[in-house]
């Protein structure tokens, strides 16, 4: 199998488990209309994968280490440590490189206002991990592809990232309710649902915190955890304070309208 279809298969399964999952064990009642907002989250992702595959081709990542490795670029390939340590070590520190894009998404205002749209969701399930600008899908990838070469990741590393990148997405956005044990064990290695939920509150001092998507480490290390939000899961609300009067649902209202919308810069605190 060629990597698309590694991927595409892992993505399928979790899709198909956390689907059920979210079905059996719900954290909360959905608000709004769920066909309509998963009609809109699969209609941006469809979007998103074709806009990159059609405008970067031969620039996707895996195949970008593959060129990175065969002309001996980066840092790993200047140094003579066992594959497998390589490997670990260019997954963890691409794991930090989210982390920290993800900051940056939110504290620059031009990124935030692409970034925005994901968090215009106003219900929060395993469809909005695929909620993403095409816009900002572009600028992730070239970033990704630029700590690619200057790592000299080897391909298999870059393959267990983006694995890791797009199942662990759709895990930690599931409205999926965990055993509170589960989920304490959990999240003092990974990202669960219930760390990343408050991530998506209306709340300015949630909602930029608990940035991390895989490794729950950066968070607590650069001091931007927050366990739980103020307000509970059941009852807290998702989305941006002005986006509850918005077409958050329009697909053709957030690939352009929605990039105009004024930044609140004074966003609730209680």
């Amino acid at each position: 199998m060629d990597e698309a279809s590694i991927r595409l298969s892992i993505f399928i399964t979790l899709l198909v488990l956390l689907t059920l999952g979210q079905q059996l064990f719900p954290r909360r009642k959905p608000l709004h209309s769920t066909p309509k907002r998963w009609l809109t989250n699969f209609s941006i992702v469809i979007i998103d994968s074709l806009l990159v595959r059609g405008l970067l081709g031969v620039l996707l990542p895996v195949l970008v280490a593959q060129w990175s490795t065969e002309q001996q670029w980066g840092l790993f390939n200047l140094l003579s440590l066992p594959d497998v340590i390589t490997v670990i070590l260019c997954v963890v520190l691409l794991d930090g490189l989210i982390y920290w894009q993800h900051r940056l998404f939110h504290n620059r205002p031009t990124l935030w206002r692409l970034h925005r749209v994901h968090h215009y969701d106003k219900d929060y399930d395993l469809s909005t991990a695929l909620r993403f600008h095409p816009f900002e899908i572009l600028l992730s990838v070239l970033i990704k592809n630029l700590a690619i070469i200057i790592l000299g990741a080897p391909a298999l590393a870059v393959l267990i990232f983006e694995s890791l990148l797009s199942g662990m997405a759709l895990f930690n956005h599931a409205n999926l309710k965990l055993p509170l044990k589960l989920d304490i064990m959990l999240r003092r290695f990974i990202v669960t649902p219930d760390m990343h939920r408050v991530h998506h509150s209306i709340y300015n001092n949630e909602m930029h915190r608990n940035f991390g998507f895989n490794l729950s480490i950066w968070d607590r290390w650069f001091n931007s955890y927050v366990a739980q939000p103020k307000d509970g899961h059941k009852q807290m609300m998702i989305g941006q304070p002005e986006s509850q009067q918005l077409p958050t649902n329009n697909l053709f209202w957030l690939m352009w309208p929605a990039l105009k919308q004024p930044i609140q810069h004074k966003t609730k605190t209680d």
